[in-house]
């Protein structure tokens, strides 16, 4: 049977892109999010969980509900070991290359073992990339790391090379949330170039013109969180 993994390299290699919307357990109620969940784009493929601060029963609840309402995959995007949850199909397992945090590198990975050791999860390891998004985002913050600025294109593509070589299995470049300015085009196109493995881009998408111009630069899979959640998605 297919993995997850297995959908998203097929679909990377057929150039069928990818749409993943991103909630955050912090943010969420039922109330808020049922219409929302039910009535999702039908170019969305995937739905990612997690936030920078979020406890395993506020994840676990809003994964739960999450699944009541829809078939799509439900994959786990976490901040730390606490958000981590079986109830959900997937997980990135995040090693946040562009900082030099070893917590963030290794360290919660560790911790995180017992939890997924016979959890069912299917266990994806991905490179991520914090690149400098115009605003101060949640993750620099919890990680106590710096964001990569996007005029470092060499720095950038040779981070997540680096961590092609090493194993991961999925590339992620990430503005952060809310961010006031996205990953540009030219760091995708210089990124994808070299890169054998799929590309996940995320952070400060907030319409229909910035989605097809990731799409357009290389981006196999594009993730979008505050826009949808605000309803401001254009």
């Amino acid at each position: 049977m297919p993995t997850l993994l297995d959908a998203i390299f097929k679909a990377s290699k057929t150039k069928k892109k990818l749409l993943a919307v991103l909630i955050d357990p912090e943010k969420f109620s039922a109330e808020k999010y049922a219409d929302f969940i039910e009535n999702l784009p039908e170019a969305v493929t995937h739905v990612f969980v997690g936030g920078s601060t979020v406890t395993t029963e506020e994840s676990e609840i809003c994964v739960n509900f999450i699944k009541s309402k829809t078939k799509l995959p439900v994959i786990l995007f976490p901040g730390d070991k606490g958000q981590i949850t079986e109830k959900a199909d997937g997980i990135l397992l995040l090693s946040l290359l562009s900082g030099r945090n070893p917590e963030y590198l290794i360290e919660q990975h560790i911790k995180a073992v017992p939890k997924l050791l016979n959890s069912g999860l299917e266990i994806i390891p991905t490179g991520y990339l914090l690149l400098d998004g115009g605003n101060q985002s949640a993750v620099a913050r919890v990680s106590k790391t710096q964001p990569i600025n996007q005029n470092e294109i060499e720095l950038i593509k040779n981070t997540a090379l680096a961590g092609q070589m090493m194993g991961k299995q999925l590339i992620y470049l990430e503005a952060g949330s809310g961010a006031k300015i996205p990953v540009f085009d030219e760091v995708i196109a210089e990124v994808k170039k070299d890169l054998s493995i799929p590309l996940i881009v995320g952070g400060g998408i907030r319409n229909a013109r910035q989605l097809e111009k990731a799409y357009k630069a290389g981006a196999d899979l594009v993730v979008i969180g505050t826009a949808f959640e605000n309803g401001e998605f254009e």
